[in-house]
């Protein structure tokens, strides 16, 4: 079995935009994942950019079909390694649409690795009301959940993130403790980044998903927006820095649209695509659009 540990940070809604303080919230607030890490804020025209063997670059999420890019399909390619809205024939969202769902049980890309006997977990925790949710029999479920549902990837519950074997899906267990009142202590974004290193150390592929600049890019959470972008930048900034070596980080988005807030519509932009530390420029030179980032990942089991 290969000894290649690879974590995937999904990061829902986050584009490249332009150089404008005004619109794009990269350049009215000062982002240490960006300036402390490559040294500059990517902008329409500066796309590309790199630094000890960090690599920042675009993504394409319209895949050569018109109209705003969407959750579902945006999700469905990147996670199964197709183009979702070129088989769909529209960009479609925010969940899968039904014709999605036999391509998303054979090719997503947890199945995937669970049928090769390497080891894979998805790192977020959820609460007691998604499962009561789920045993309902309601399926507006998101890419990711129905992916591991489909492949019988275990999710992680309550207990999971108290005692340090999960994340929650606002990184610090804020809405856990504030808005569900369950007794879990807060923990800040950089002991958050420690722990999903911990957790990639254990697997060959660990995955995390942070929806919560989507919500911001649509206009929601407005009044906890300073305090979203910090902890995101914060533990973002944590895992780049601390990276190890030998783990194969790539951080992907499905769409733009946190990075223009004067409206709250997606965007065209191309999607936000980081690489750091094993393979990383390989990685980056074979993602151009969102459908080769689950095929790039995979060669590097081959």
């Amino acid at each position: 079995m290969s000894k290649n540990n690879v974590l995937l940070i999904f990061v829902d809604g986050v584009g490249i935009g332009k150089k404008d303080p005004e619109c794009n919230p990269f350049f009215k607030y000062r982002f240490k994942m960006f300036e402390d890490i490559f040294g500059s804020t990517p902008h329409l025209d500066n796309q590309y950019l790199n630094n000890n063997n960090k690599y920042l670059f675009p993504v394409d999420a319209c895949m050569g079909v018109p109209e705003l890019p969407q959750s579902g399909t945006g999700q469905a390619s990147i996670f199964c390694g197709v183009n979702a809205p070129k088989i769909l024939g529209q960009h479609f969202g925010p969940y899968p649409h039904s014709k999605l769902l036999p391509t998303l049980k054979e090719k997503n890309i947890f199945h995937e690795f669970m049928k090769r006997g390497l080891k894979v977990t998805f790192s977020n925790a959820y609460p007691q009301t998604f499962f009561d949710y789920v045993n309902s029999g309601r399926q507006r479920l998101s890419v990711t959940t129905l992916s591991c549902i489909m492949s019988g990837l275990r999710l992680n519950n309550y207990n999971d993130l108290k005692k340090g074997k999960a994340l929650s899906s606002d990184i610090d267990n804020f809405y856990w403790v504030e808005r569900l009142g369950y007794r879990l202590s807060k923990i800040s974004p950089k002991r958050a980044a420690k722990r999903l290193i911990k957790l990639t150390k254990k697997n060959n592929l660990t995955v995390y998903e942070f929806f919560l600049t989507d919500h911001l890019g649509h206009g929601r959470n407005a009044a906890e927006f300073e305090y979203i972008i910090k902890k995101f930048d914060e533990f973002i900034y944590s895992i780049l820095s601390q990276l190890p070596k030998k783990i194969s980080l790539v951080i992907c988005s499905d769409h733009g649209n946190f990075e223009d807030i004067s409206i709250k519509s997606h965007t065209t932009n191309p999607a936000l695509g980081i690489t750091a530390g094993a393979f990383a420029k390989e990685l980056s030179a074979k993602i151009k659009n969102l459908s080769d980032i689950k095929p790039a990942i995979l060669e590097l089991f081959d």
